[in-house]
């Protein structure tokens, strides 16, 4: 399918990125060098299973380039495209450049912290990230749905994990940052929630299937790169409880917030990600 066949109006996406950007004045935003007091940062708080997770969602929010790169490539904005989609993909760019800087504020304050707490030494740290983040990142997608489908299952378990995560951390520092992180991906989600809604209300059953190939085939960033990934994931879900699955009911969510009434075809999706949370 060509994307450009399937995207919805631009007013739509104007309504979803200035209620985004509405929500996240300039006045709310944080920095990295500010937030915190560094100085209080001890790694000696955290567990060896905390101390991990931290490792790990460092390396996954640092492939913050490849992750842009994706709405890059599949949203351009220059010629290779017609008029009206460049004006749609436009407007979004106002949303990806906005999450862009939050996302590498994260992977920063994660990095930060990591120096700053005695868990790793800066040189060492970066070319440890330099590892991953040389690597290709991308998403097998067809209808512009599927980017933003994914993006909202992707963010709410994320959001979700840093919650449960400083629940069990005992660094007051650590437990800032994650909060000041769960709150941006909380954000981040409700933007993605807003768009695959007008997906479903423009597009009706048309989007059931892209979203069905979402959670058919859903992986978390860097699953299929990273070396080691599943028994790492798995090791930091024993740390503080964490399944990307429980992002599935907000989904549900969104689908029944979209439409007034279920299609045939809409009450099968929602069969569908209810068993696939099931089996999880």
């Amino acid at each position: 399918m060509n994307i450009e066949s399937a995207l919805i109006p631009v007013d739509e996406v104007v309504a979803a990125v200035d209620g985004f950007l509405a929500a996240s004045p300039a006045t709310r935003a944080w920095d990295v060098e500010t937030a915190f007091d560094w100085s209080r940062a001890d790694a000696g708080r955290l567990t060896e299973g905390q101390r991990s997770a931290v490792q790990f969602v460092t390396l996954i929010e640092d492939h913050l380039p490849g992750y842009f790169d994706v709405y890059h490539r599949y949203f351009p904005v220059d010629d290779t495209v017609d008029r009206d989609a460049f004006a749609h993909n436009r407007e979004l760019y106002h949303f990806t450049v906005r999450w862009a800087l939050e996302e590498d504020t994260h992977a920063r304050a994660l990095s930060r912290y990591q120096v700053a707490s005695g868990m790793a030494e800066r040189g060492a740290l970066r070319a440890e990230l330099a590892i991953e983040g040389q690597k290709p990142f991308d998403l097998p997608y067809r209808h512009p749905v599927q980017f933003f489908a994914y993006a909202l299952v992707q963010e709410k378990a994320t959001q979700m994990y840093y919650q449960h995560l400083r629940e069990v951390v005992n660094d007051p520092v650590l437990g800032a940052v994650l909060a000041r992180l769960s709150r941006d991906e909380a954000r981040h989600f409700s933007f993605m929630a807003d768009v695959v809604g007008r997906y479903l209300r423009v597009h009706g059953d048309a989007a059931v299937e892209p979203i069905r190939e979402v959670i058919a085939t859903f992986r978390m960033p860097l699953a299929d790169t990273m070396r080691g990934y599943w028994r790492w994931a798995l090791k930091i879900a024993d740390v503080a409880s964490y399944d990307h699955t429980e992002a599935y009911e907000h989904l549900v969510k969104v689908i029944d917030r979209a439409v007034d009434a279920r299609s045939d075809r809409l009450d099968e999706l929602v069969r569908f990600i209810d068993e696939c949370r099931s089996l999880a």
